[in-house]
């Protein structure tokens, strides 16, 4: 079964506007719309959208100009909360959810590269989509070090997210390997390719600011619907 893990609302539509700055879809210096107008088109509040462009000036991302509006600016340094979450929509952008399938901790399985202080560790599968498209599958495990136990009503959209408020564990910097897999036996029907039609797949090792490796996670994500984009500045 499935299972949402939304961030609040506030928070999501912060995390868009990020996303739809960094890809360059909202541009520097550009006007956003009134804000009434901005929250029906996202359908959100305006005291949610107030809460959400308080956020982005706070980052830097936005200027507010008394009686004349929002403004763009763009920052290089500006990270949001899925600033290690590289797919986008084709065209750019989307908000990333989740949809959670399954969490379990297990021994963990030969032909898993080694990692951790733990045999063992939770085993988090997830079908992601980008604004509401089904974009990806994934299959995170967590060494057992970090927790117990996982519970599903606690993890969130962003599973860094969750890491932090809840684990105390900084992810600080990943490693990712891109390539080509087939996609495994578990996928759901709401991903459109089939277990063992090939797919782009990410290998991630994440690690804590000490360097141990925390995290191992692979990723099987469908071309047609995301592209895998890494930026540079």
């Amino acid at each position: 079964m499935t299972q949402s893990t939304a961030l609040p609302k506030y928070v999501q539509t912060a995390e868009l506007l990020i996303r739809e700055i960094a890809s360059g879809r909202l541009a520097d210096g550009a006007r956003l719309p009134p804000e009434r107008d901005m929250a029906g088109e996202l359908d959100v509040s305006v005291g949610t959208l107030r809460k959400a462009l308080n956020d982005l000036t706070d980052r830097g991302l936005l200027e507010r100009i008394q009686g004349s509006g929002n403004y763009v600016r763009h920052k290089a340094d500006a990270a949001g909360v899925y600033a290690f979450f590289r797919l986008e929509l084709v065209d750019g952008g989307g908000l990333p959810t989740a949809d959670l399938l399954d969490v379990t901790r297990l021994k963990k399985p030969d032909g898993l590269p080694g990692f951790g202080a733990s045999d063992e560790g939770h085993r988090i599968r997830r079908l992601r989509r980008l604004s509401g498209q089904p974009a990806a599958l994934e299959e995170i495990w967590l060494d057992a070090a970090w927790a117990t136990s996982v519970r599903r009503e606690d993890l969130l959209d962003s599973l860094y997210f969750y890491y932090r408020t809840r684990l105390g564990l900084w992810i600080a910097r990943a490693e990712d390997r891109i390539g080509v897999d087939v996609v495994p036996d578990w996928a759901v029907t709401e991903f459109d390719l089939a277990p063992g039609q090939p797919a782009g797949f990410i290998e991630r090792w994440g690690r804590t600011n000490e360097g141990a490796i925390a995290e191992y996670s692979r990723t099987w994500f469908d071309s047609n619907v995301a592209r895998y984009i890494a930026r540079m500045r």
